[in-house]
């Protein structure tokens, strides 16, 4: 059984159809249901039985007497009775979240498992069936039930900057109820500031936006989401090396993917320079790998990170008929998709 501070760092995978979904769940039920979801592997044939220790998540649920174990168990049972609400065109499906929960006081372990039915919206993703990737820490400091929703929301547009969504829209899948937030300023100072104070300060991503009127009522709004380089140090590790003296400001960095690349050369290359690469590859492992593999056709190359570099930012292409190549313009252009880059290397996406 994992320990909960390795599950912070683990990875939430679910379907967008699953984001947008309309429930409404406590906060730490919100939570619970991530911490369940970081532990579905990428392998896995089916949605499997997770054990946790009570203790290690009573935190998840704001429970501060720990001599309260009851609590946990109540707001799964709770939780069992709550539904996901799809609507596609006249046809709307009620789908439970949980399909088993099991408490074994003795132990203090909990048992739960996903309704079967939920399947697709964890295992097996891929273009067909979008999905959007992110760190359980993100979503675990948040004590608003609509920022989290919120994160989600505006993390599946991340790579594309913004997102528009009509404020009824917001409302079912937040699923509030005709009588609340009425008002927009009320609607407004309630779920959008909150959300927009929490992801500030707690999460990699925030955002700004902008209200859009019909006549002159707000109808939609418009969200500009921005990487949240202030958190930055608190979600990836900080790159350190000492084969350089780049360290301004201690450039933050993935280690993980650092690693990665520096494994692709057979050239020896600083963690510096695999840096520089996947920047300009914009985090794609597999275009890095790509054009090593087209450097190796080409003759002789005397700096094999400045031609790599090149090669990223001109897109070279091995010219159809030709195996052996000797120079940059050599090469076919072509324009690249840089879409679910994270996917691809994260291997989410099923062949």
């Amino acid at each position: 059984m994992e320990k909960m501070e390795n599950m912070k760092s683990a990875l939430v995978v679910q379907s967008n159809k699953l984001i947008e979904a309309s429930y409404r769940l406590r906060i730490g039920q919100q939570k619970f249901l991530r911490l369940m979801a970081s532990r579905i592997k990428k392998d896995d044939a089916d949605l499997k039985s997770y054990e946790f220790k009570v203790a290690d998540i009573m935190e998840l649920f704001n429970t501060k007497n720990k001599s309260n174990y009851s609590e946990i168990p109540r707001q799964i049972k709770e939780l069992m009775g709550n539904v996901l609400t799809f609507k596609e065109g006249k046809r709307t499906t009620y789908v439970p979240f949980l399909a088993l929960a099991e408490n074994n006081e003795g132990s203090g372990i909990l048992s739960v498992q996903f309704h079967p039915v939920l399947k697709s919206m964890y295992i097996c993703l891929n273009k067909e069936n979008p999905f959007t990737i992110y760190e359980l820490s993100n979503t675990l400091k948040l004590r608003s039930i609509y920022s989290l929703r919120f994160y989600e929301l505006l993390k599946q547009y991340q790579k594309i900057g913004s997102r528009v969504m009509r404020i009824e829209d917001i409302r079912k899948i937040f699923n509030l109820t005709a009588t609340e937030y009425i008002r927009y300023n009320d609607f407004k100072r309630k779920i959008i500031i909150q959300a927009q104070k929490e992801l500030k300060e707690k999460t990699d991503i925030y955002f700004e936006f902008e209200e859009m009127k019909t006549v002159r009522k707000v109808t939609s709004l418009k969200f500009y989401i921005k990487t949240n380089k202030s958190n930055i140090k608190a979600i990836d590790e900080i790159c350190v090396t000492s084969e350089s003296k780049f360290t301004m400001e201690e450039e933050k960095c993935s280690t993980r993917l650092i690693n990665e690349i520096k494994a692709i050369f057979k050239e020896s290359i600083s963690g510096v320079e695999a840096k520089y690469i996947l920047d300009a590859a914009k985090g794609d492992i597999n275009i890095i790998k790509e054009k090593y593999d087209l450097a190796k056709n080409v003759s002789k190359i005397d700096n094999i990170v400045g031609w790599i570099l090149k090669a990223l930012k001109e897109d070279y292409q091995i010219p159809k008929g030709k195996t052996k190549v000797g120079g940059f313009n050599d090469y076919e252009q072509r324009a690249y998709n840089f879409d679910d880059l994270e996917k691809k290397l994260l291997g989410w996406e099923c062949d």
